[in-house]
């Protein structure tokens, strides 16, 4: 999905929380991700931090490879470009993992103290 600069079709969150899922559950990460089950986590607070985690993993194993191809004498323009936004994609998700985990974490402090 692409938009013009300047055109009055702009996406909304859904359509950017939609094309991250897409994203993720097609990428070609061979095998790494798995589900949270009940042995992972004793709280839906705890499955979260923990698919995260498996996101995280997941993603840092693609830039690994990206990584290797490029130092086995792979250091096309094009390989780089693609390691430079698998970086950047990392970052956001790692941005947004703290950031979801600290506001749900303060959230469920703020109901302890309520109780």
């Amino acid at each position: 999905m692409s938009y013009n600069i300047g055109s009055t079709n702009k996406p909304d969150a859904s359509h950017a929380v939609n094309a991250l899922t897409q994203s993720a559950s097609t990428s070609n990460l061979q095998g790494t991700r798995r589900a949270v089950d009940q042995a992972d986590a004793n709280s839906w607070f705890e499955a979260m931090a923990s698919a995260w985690g498996n996101a995280l993993d997941s993603q840092a194993s693609s830039i690994t490879q990206l990584s290797d191809q490029i130092g086995q004498g792979g250091d096309q323009p094009s390989a780089m470009v693609e390691l430079t936004a698998a970086s950047m994609k990392m970052q956001f998700m790692a941005n947004n993992a703290a950031t979801s985990s600290n506001s749900v974490g303060q959230a469920l402090e703020t109901l302890g103290r309520k109780q």
